[in-house]
Parts: C-alpha cells; structure tokens; sequence
C-alpha cells in the first residue's frame, strides 16, 4: 500500500512540473536549457505564493485550490498560441523552444534523485527526536494539515501563532492536500523532493553556463573558449551542447548531492603517514575538529561517523547536502536551498539577456526575483538577503547597463558625462545595481509582510570576537575542494599580468591575516578580489566567476559578523545557515568549471607550457577532488544500509515499533482533536535558569522521545513543548509557561483551573514524561472536574470539563 502515496506524489509533481515548464521556458528563455530543471520550482513558487495569501482567509482546501488555479492560468498565458486561442484551438506557442531531450534529461536526473533519496528513507523513516529538529519538521506538517487558517497556531506555545519560518513546511502541505498523501509518508517524500529538485537545479545551471561558456550554446560545435556570449539568442541546438550540458550538470550533481568535503579524506590518510608524523597530524586535525581526538582519527575506518564531518570548525556546524539529507530533517535550510538556487538562475538569465531587451530585465528584476524572495523570507529567512546579493551581483557583472533599467537616458547621460573613467564608471554600475537592488528587495519585502508582520522577532548583529574566528585548518578542510578548483581555474583564465597581480593581492592578504588572526582573508579574499576584478575587466571568465564570488563573499561574511540569538552559542547557527548556501552555490560553479579543467582549455595569451600539459594536470586535479570528496559518502552510505533495517517511508511507524502504548495514545488524540484543541504535557525543558543542577524540576528535556511527542505528532497545540520557544518569544515567556504548567500538574486546584481558564486547555496528558517530571509531587490526577478519556497502562489522557 506505501507504493500508493510514492505514485500519487510523483504524479502530483509531475503535473505540477508540466504547468511550470512553459513558465520557466519564458523565464530562462537565453538559456540552453530553457530553464527544463526549474519547472516545478517555478511551479511550487506560484502554488505557495498564492496558497500563503489566501491561506490567511482560508487555508483547507481552498488554498492548494486557489494556488492550483492560477498556475493553471499563467502556464496557458505562457505556453499557449494565442492566435489558436483566437480560433478556439489549444495548440504551444512556436516559441518556447524546449527540446523534449532536455526534458528527458531533466526528468533523468530527477528519478534517480528522487529513488535514491527514496531508498536512504526507506531504511530509516522515523522522524525520532534525537539527533535533529525532526520533531518540530513533522509537528509543523500536522499543524498546517489542521490549521484553517494561517498562520497556523504554534504546537509548543498554544493560543500564539508559530514564529518559525515554515514557507517549505506549508509548500509540502499544499503538495500533501493536492496528492491525498497523509503527513507520515509527505515527510519523507518532501525529503526526496526536494533533494531531487536542488540536484535537478544545480545540472540544469551549472550544464546552462558551461554549454555557454564553452561556446557550444551559440551553435559553433563546442570548438571555442572565448568569453560567453550574451546575446540571448543562442539555444544550445547541437549535440555538441547537450554533451557540454551533460558533463557539467553531472559535475554539478554529484558535488551538491554527494561530495562531502575534505575531514574525512584528511582522516583516512593519516593512517597511512609514517611515524612520528601520524600522530602530530592527527593531533592537528583534532584540534580543527572538536568532534574528534587524535585516537578516534587514528583508527581509520573503524572510528568513522557521519555526524563528524558537519563538526569541523569549533563552535559552528559544517552540514553540507549529503550529511543533511542522510540526517533526514525537513528543515528551512535544506528546502530553502533550491529557491536559492532559483534566484540564482533568474540571475543568470538576467546576465544573459541584451540591454535591449528592456521589458525583460524589468520582469526579471522586479517581478520574479522578489517572488522568489518574499517566498524565501518565510521558507528559510537566512538566505533571503542571499536571493538579493546575487542579484546584486548579476546586476553588477552583466554587459548591461544597471542605470538604463530606471532609465535609458539616464544611462546614456551618465556614461556621457564619466566619458571612459574606469573609476566613475565602475563607482556608477555599482551604485546603479545598489539602487536597482534595493527597490527589488523592498518589493520582496512588502510582499512577505504578512510573515515578518507576525514572527515579530528581531535579531542583533554583532562583530565576530578574534578568537571565534576559523583557523585556516578548519576553513581548509571545510572549503578546500572547492577552493583548489576555483583557484586553478581562476590561475589559468588569466594572462601573465593578472597572475602578478594575483600572487601580490595574495602575499598581501595573507599577511593581513596573520596579523589579524583572520584566516579567511588567505582563503576567500583574492577570490573575491581577483574574480571581481576578472569580471569587470573582461577577462575569459563569465557567470560561474559570479557564483563563486557570491559563495566567498558568504564565507567572509561570517568570519566578520554573526546574529546574536537563542539557536545555539556564539556563532553557530549563523554559520550553520549560511554554509549550506555557499556549498549549493560553489557546487554549481564546480559544475561549470571542472570540464574545462580537464580540456586544458586555452588561456587568453600564448603560454609556455602545451595544451595536453595543461590537460593532464587539469585531469589529475579533478580525479582528486572526485576522489577525496566521495569518500565519505562511500563510508556513510555503507554504515547507513548496513546499521539501519526497514522498509517503510511512514516517518511514525518507529512509534508503534518502540512506544506501542504511547503511539496509540497519540493516535487517539490525533482523531479526537479539531482545530481548537488544546493539552496540557510535560514541558520539554529540564532546570529553570537558574536552578541548581538536578534540581526538580528536571526531566525530559528536548531531542528525547519523550519532549512533547503528542504535541509533536499531532500538530495539536500543548501550553508549553519544547525550549526552542525560548529562541522565538524569549526566556521570560517561555518559562513562564514553564511554571505555570508545573504548578497546574503539582499545584492546587486554583492553580490548574487558572491554566485552563487562561490557555482553554480540553486534555491533559500523563504519561512516561510526567511521571518523570513531577514524581510524587504529580497532583493532577486527584482534581475534580477532570475524567478519563483515554486510558492505558502507561498514558492516561483526562478530558477537562467532564465526560
């Protein structure tokens, strides 16, 4: 019966994906690919953007609906000849040029995708409390499914309005109400999806950019070097490009799906260096990691786990898309990705399109891209000002003019008036792509207020202490693949003059690091530094320079400013979201720039040294970073198939299997409750701040079975769940729920009835938790007016108010 949910799922995608292809064909209509990978992204954009605003009067089934309809309606306003239209017949507009073996490519690369996430699911479905933020993913996907209206009503805080961003969670809502899929198999079937989604994306561009940067886009049979063409009508009509496409796009996909970076490869070959080296270096590596001691590292093999490589630099998260998908959290920073993706390839499309083309660049700028921002805010907030760097960038780096999108005469003033100042020239683009920047990130503001109207929560940016800073250990062994790619790449599309330059820039920067305790600036900065410089100064270097200029500015970034909050100490959560960004990015830019590593493409002036020289070195480079970053997935693959057993992708079975009393408890609940339900359980805290260690009250704390598990698997709202809430509404709100709810289980009659009359409460639960929690001291059970309604040898629910 599971083959059910998996079939009506992937023909909802499938149907969803069909009506946003002509969409995204005019969308990306400079590039090759006419934009076939981010058909249902484009669709899901539509869905979720309409489903969010009607979703405030009515959510149910009038959302999906409402969603449904007007994508229905601009596919045909894209796709459909208007004079058949006229003469009452359907027929595609001649126009939208996509090629059914791009489409066949595309939905190659999704299926795989999608079964192999699929198989990774089936062996280990359950979305257990320990080692994520699984309970809050699912508690979020049941709280949509009942909620009528959005928001919907926060699970661990009730009677308030969740303040997470749960754009993704509300996008697979709106999927599960369309397919009739139930929220225990839309768990991990939105799992699969959108990792199939940001691996179709990331083959799509990055196979985009190189058919054009290699010159086989614009229909020269793959025979050129030269700098990409912007003319924005070249449509990659060769096999020559679809072998470019191909060979890029799989670069792309395998390095955003399953490379890892280089902790575990350093690991492994230590254990082959000789001694005393062995354990110097594996000293040294431990001390990158705080996850690992020198021992663990010397064991090779036998030692290996994971969770590791996402713990590389201390006091941050490392997660890259492999370890993020096998952890298996529905989470905003791994579905928000493809969005980023997505404005990223509006990016390119605007890079592509003539200055000419007007009419176009405006959709681009003020239309689609703060869509897509606005459904960002409210899907993964971190990487909303994200969306507008890279436009800001694309906007910047373009051939066209920023100013002449505001006015063409303005441009042309302008130019007038610098007459060929580099500097007043470069000093007006800039400011130009600021301005236009800025207006299209206030539209994408206006068009999420409902959400930051609501969530309400601001955040403190702060300067990065000296000593939270990375050390070039760590920085090395989480970027370093990447890192080596771009700067050979970068080394050899210059001529002699700008590798002087590079090298000074580099002897430079590197001795400002040292002097400041700022590793990064050896790393990230001539990056970022000599691929503006290449752009703007027409190098052969085109859109995957801008990428990775956008991923090194991210990484500088967070070695300068971090958001003080709740998630986590110092640093952490500011690293952690944003380093899922730069590797969706530079795994896309690896994509683009790997081939020609293994053509010895041509450099821009004559060079010493022969052509099939450079192509072997450029083969021997890329081997190597095929090689190392495999390793780990080869090793948590194989520990995954071979310590998990199971054959389910219902995320709630692993309940029945370990909790059998609790989960029909939970059940019962969840078919008894409606909208307005409320409970009272165990707060998934330990100590009030402040209390001395072990003491009352102190169980369950949060990533246990026992946090708020009938909050969590319900949807249904209790009083007080888990402590994140301390991180949305702050410690005083939150504990003081806290208080109350243990004075309503341990407390007086007055007490328990202030509770309800306060929070409306209709159940009270009592189970493993409580008993835990409250010991001798639970006193709720003796109150008058309660009676039982759901009884076993290990939960008991009381229904408030009488029978």
């Amino acid at each position: 019966m599971e083959l059910v949910p998996l079939v009506f799922w992937l023909l909802t995608y499938t149907l969803l994906a069909a009506a946003g292809l002509p969409l995204a064909a005019r969308l990306f209509r400079p590039l090759p690919t006419r934009g076939a990978g981010f058909a249902l992204p484009v669709a899901l954009v539509v869905l979720t953007t309409v489903g969010y605003w009607v979703g405030h009067v009515s959510f149910g089934i009038v959302a999906p609906a409402a969603g449904l309809l007007v994508l229905l309606a601009l596919s045909a306003l894209a796709g459909l000849d208007r004079d058949a239209l006229r003469e009452r017949r359907l027929e595609l507009a001649d126009d939208l040029g996509i090629e059914r073996a791009v489409v066949v490519d595309t939905a190659a690369v999704f299926l795989v995708a999608f079964g192999f996430l699929i198989a990774v699911r089936l062996v280990d479905p359950a979305v257990h409390a320990g080692g994520g933020e699984k309970f809050l993913d699912f508690g979020l996907l049941k709280s949509l499914m009942r909620s009528p209206v959005l928001p919907p009503e926060d699970m661990w805080f009730a009677g308030e309005p969740v303040r997470y961003y749960y754009g993704g969670h509300l996008l697979t809502a709106l999927v599960m109400k369309l397919s009739g899929v139930a929220p225990a198999f839309g768990y991990n079937l939105s799992l699969a999806g959108f990792y199939a989604m940001l691996v179709t994306a990331v083959f799509d561009l990055a196979g985009s950019i190189y058919a054009v940067r290699s010159g086989v886009a614009a229909g020269d049979g793959g025979g050129s070097d030269g700098r990409e063409s912007n003319d924005g009508d070249s449509t990659g009509r060769s096999g020559g490009s679809r072998r470019a496409r191909l060979v890029a796009g799989g670069f792309g996909a395998f390095f955003v799906g399953f490379a890892s970076n280089l902790s575990t490869p350093a690991r492994l070959v230590l254990v082959w260096a000789p001694e005393p080296y062995r354990t110097q270096l594996a000293q040294f590596v431990a001390d990158q990691s705080p996850q690992l001691d020198a021992g663990e590292i010397l064991a090779g093999t036998d030692s290996f786990s994971y969770w590791s490589a996402s713990r590389v630099i201390p006091g941050t998260i490392n997660e890259f898309p492999l370890f993020s998908w096998l952890n298996g959290d529905l989470h905003a920073h791994m579905m928000g990705t493809v969005f980023l993706l997505l404005a990223a390839a509006l990016g390119y499309s605007y890079f592509r399109t003539p200055e000419g083309e007007r009419r176009r660049r405006l959709a681009l700028v003020f239309l689609a891209v703060p869509v897509v921002g606005s459904l960002q805010v409210y899907t993964d907030t971190w990487s909303f000002p994200s969306v507008f760097g890279l436009l800001f960038l694309a906007v910047t780096f373009a051939p066209s003019d920023p100013l002449s999108l505001v006015s063409p005469r303005l441009a042309t003033r302008v130019s007038t008036r610098l007459d060929g100042s580099w500097v007043g020239t470069e000093l007006a683009r800039t400011g130009g792509a600021l301005a236009v920047t800025g207006l299209a990130g206030g539209l994408g503001v206006l068009l999420s207020l409902p959400f930051l109207l609501a969530a309400g929560a601001s955040r403190e940016v702060a300067l990065l202490e000296p000593a939270m800073r990375s050390t070039l250990g760590g920085l090395a062994l989480v970027h370093g693949a990447f890192l080596l790619a771009f700067a050979v790449y970068l080394y050899r599309r210059v001529d002699v003059d700008d590798r002087l330059l590079l090298l000074v820039a580099l002897a430079v920067v590197t001795a400002v690091a040292v002097g400041q305790n700022l590793a990064v600036f050896a790393l990230v900065v001539p990056l970022l530094i000599f691929g503006w410089l290449a752009l703007r100064m027409d190098r052969d270097v085109g859109y995957e320079t801008v990428l990775v200029v956008a991923g090194a500015g991210l990484v500088l970034l967070v070695e300068l400013l971090y958001v003080k909050e709740q998630a986590g100490p110092g640093r952490m959560n500011t690293v952690f979201k944003t380093y899922m960004q730069v590797w969706v990015l530079w795994a896309t830019a690896m994509g683009a720039v790997l081939p020609g590593l293994v053509r010895g493409s041509p450099l821009s002036t004559p060079t010493l040294r022969p052509r099939a020289v450079r192509s072997t070195v450029g083969v021997a480079v890329v081997l190597f970073l095929v090689a190392s970053t495999s390793i780990y997935g080869g090793l948590a693959l194989g520990q995954h198939f071979g310590t998990q057993s199971g054959s389910t992708l219902d995320a709630t079975a692993f309940a029945d299997q370990q909790h059998p009393e609790e989960a029909e408890a939970i059940r019962w609940l969840d078919r008894q409750a409606d909208a307005e339900t409320v409970i009272i359980s165990a707060p998934a805290a330990s100590n009030y701040p402040g209390a001395t260690s072990g003491s009352y009250p102190y169980p369950p704390g949060m990533y246990r079975w026992d946090s708020s598990p009938a909050a969590s698997l319900t949807g249904v709202p209790t009083v007080a769940g888990w402590a994140h809430e301390v991180g949305y509404r702050g410690p005083e709100a939150y504990y003081g729920r806290v208080r109350v709810v243990d004075a309503a289980y341990t407390g007086s009659e007055a007490d328990f009835q202030t509770l309800v009359d306060d929070h409306g409460v209709d159940y009270v639960w009592v189970g493993p938790a409580e008993r835990a929690r409250y010991g001798d001291s639970l006193a709720v059970t003796e109150m008058d007016g309660l009676t039982v309604a759901y009884e076993t040898e290990e939960v008991t629910v009381y229904r408030v108010g009488g029978a």
